[in-house]
């Protein structure tokens, strides 16, 4: 059986690429269709792949301002041919989704999320545009509507959809009137350890995009005084501006130094409302627990009292009353660790294959 894998794009690398990798360690031989690829922001063992991209890789801008060809991405992604495959396996957050099969193939969709900025975040994915991509604003709801409907044809086509979250699934179903299987991402869970020692400070890991609230925790943390560390990339400008002198930029770490700081941390900050969340699992699989936002895929990963604690509304306030009294010693590093077990990447690959393999009998 010839298996094809079809990814978004591979310009950054997140919860949905560790996925990605999962899956391409049980199909290794299949190639991996995505809109574009930028080697330089991937790690190094994706250019060992056999990567195939579209025309949009190729264009001027076609990794870094990507937005530009947004008008070009459904014909893109229809372009692939893949008409020597059995089985396609899309990891989709957009477009993935879309592509076309023959009839004797079965397309399974592993959906991240039904796509953020046609549905669910419309409006604030058009007030944070910024760059010379602002001046889009005005036009960009005429487009975003003929993109809603291409999203809404192209989410009949996957034969089964599995969602990463309860969370998920039900955006599924609300956006694409399609029902769908939970299959939680994973969780690489022997590249995290307990630390013997635990420091004075918190953390905060994540991608610096306006939805992650990053400001937020920054804001309270200054009016605390009270060390924070972030470890992540993107658009800083403005959270180094405001951020005081307890708040550290730790910038892109590789996995071993990401592990350091996880285990000896506080406690992490989960501030946003996430489809799943990979990195509150991370800061368990270390033994620490985890602050979060109660909302999204938090409420199925996050046990109060147990492996963390909410707060809730979304607000300085909210945020400042838990950190402030929290008590690091009212948690067992091991408990936490072994309540992340449940999250392992073995346990993905085993139940993405036997939930494939039931359906392929059918």
């Amino acid at each position: 059986m010839k298996v094809a894998i079809i990814h978004d794009y591979l310009n950054q690398y997140g919860g949905a690429e560790k996925v990605l990798e999962a899956m391409h360690e049980i199909w290794p031989e299949a190639p991996i269709f995505t809109l574009f690829y930028d080697p330089k922001k991937m790690p190094p063992h994706f250019q060992k792949w056999d990567i195939r991209v579209s025309p949009i890789s190729n264009l001027p801008f076609g990794t870094s301002h990507y937005r530009v060809y947004l008008p070009l991405m459904p014909a893109a992604i229809e372009r692939f041919n893949l008409s020597d495959y059995d089985l396609v396996i899309s990891s989709s957050s957009a477009y993935a989704k879309g592509v076309l099969i023959h009839k004797g193939c079965l397309h399974f969709c592993y959906c991240h999320t039904p796509t953020r900025y046609l549905w669910s975040d419309t409006f604030d994915y058009i007030e944070n545009l910024s760059g010379f991509e602002k001046y889009f604003k005005k036009i960009l709801p005429v487009l975003l509507t003929y993109l809603r409907i291409w999203d809404e044809n192209a989410s009949k086509r996957p034969d089964y959809f599995i969602a990463n979250s309860r969370f998920v699934g039900e955006r599924i179903k609300k956006y694409y009137h399609r029902e769908s299987e939970v299959i939680y991402p994973p969780v690489e869970i022997d590249k995290f350890y307990i630390s013997p020692k635990i420091e004075n400070y918190f953390l905060l890991v994540s991608r610096f995009r306006p939805y992650k609230k990053i400001d937020l925790a920054i804001n309270v943390f200054n009016e605390l005084g009270i060390p924070l560390k972030i470890i992540g990339t993107g658009n800083d400008k403005y959270l180094k501006k405001i951020a005081g002198p307890n708040i550290e930029f730790l910038g892109n770490l590789t996995d071993e130094e990401k592990a350091k700081y996880f285990s000896k941390a506080q406690a992490l900050i989960h501030p946003q409302e996430e489809d799943f969340g990979i990195t509150p699992l991370e800061a368990m699989a270390s033994g620490r627990p985890v602050i979060a936002y109660r909302a999204g895929g938090a409420l199925e990963t996050i046990v109060e009292g147990l492996t963390g604690e909410f707060f809730y509304p979304q607000t300085k306030k909210a945020l400042a009353k838990v950190v402030s009294s929290f008590e690091v010693k009212k948690y067992d590093p091991q408990k936490i660790r072994d309540y992340a077990q449940k999250f392992s990447k073995e346990r993905f690959k085993g139940e993405l294959i036997n939930f494939i393999n039931k359906r392929i009998k059918k």
